[in-house]
């Protein structure tokens, strides 16, 4: 009897140990298949994380339809339009400062005048400004212009004739973009003006940063002094 007892005790032993490894064998492959989906997770984690969202993209085109913005040609006294609360197309600009108290003793930031304003210029002019004065802002920011000259019924140019960008500093109101002349000299005809304002870091003509147009037209040089144009 002692002997039958300490049989089935061995065996109920061996039994229990069978047990024990076979769900210690269960427990490590669950671990390890556990360990093999966080690393798959976190791998897809760091690819995104890597992935920067907001990536500019340089396209062509930007457009989907046709953009409608607004135009900067007519402008209310004292109704600021966009971050501008006004701004020009000018034969150039000048640089002031702000004072305070005598003169000279204490400048402020310069600011910004408009030189001969208007929207007609001839086509000797090397180049057109386009000068503003924004609302203050928080972060920098760039302002950016392309101008397109337009065929008939209104169509634009394929692409533009140039493109110019201005990074203005956080709490600076002031700046000018510079429409400098395709080749030796304007054609002449009417021009459109896209404007964009972006973050930095941002694409400067997408689409979806357009804020407005302008337009202005180019005409023939004068004549020179004491000479008929009509003969």
């Amino acid at each position: 009897m002692q002997i039958s007892r300490y049989h089935n005790g061995a065996s109920r032993q061996r039994i229990m140990v069978g047990l024990m490894t076979e769900i210690r064998m269960k427990g490590m492959q669950l671990l390890a298949s556990v360990l093999a989906c966080l690393s798959i997770i976190v791998s897809a984690w760091q690819t995104v994380e890597a992935r920067d969202p907001f990536a500019p993209k340089e396209q062509a085109t930007t457009e989907i339809d046709p953009t409608q913005s607004p135009s900067f040609d007519e402008q209310k006294k004292d109704i600021p339009q966009s971050l501008f609360t006004w701004i020009k197309m000018a034969k150039g600009y000048d640089m002031e400062w702000d004072t305070f108290g005598r003169k000279g003793w204490y400048t402020q930031d310069p600011r910004l005048k408009p030189i001969e304003p208007g929207s007609v210029f001839h086509r000797n002019i090397p180049a057109i400004y386009i000068v503003f004065e924004s609302a203050p802002l928080e972060d920098p920011a760039q302002f950016s212009a392309q101008w397109f000259q337009e065929g008939e019924r209104g169509v634009l140019s394929s692409v533009p004739l140039g493109k110019d960008t201005l990074e203005v500093p956080g709490h600076e109101r002031y700046g000018f973009l510079e429409l400098k002349k395709p080749g030796g000299a304007w054609a002449v005809g009417t021009y459109l003006v896209k404007l964009f304002i972006t973050p930095l870091g941002q694409q400067s003509f997408h689409a979806a940063n357009q804020v407005g147009t302008m337009r202005f037209t180019i005409i023939e040089d004068p004549a020179p002094a004491g000479v008929n144009p009509h003969k």
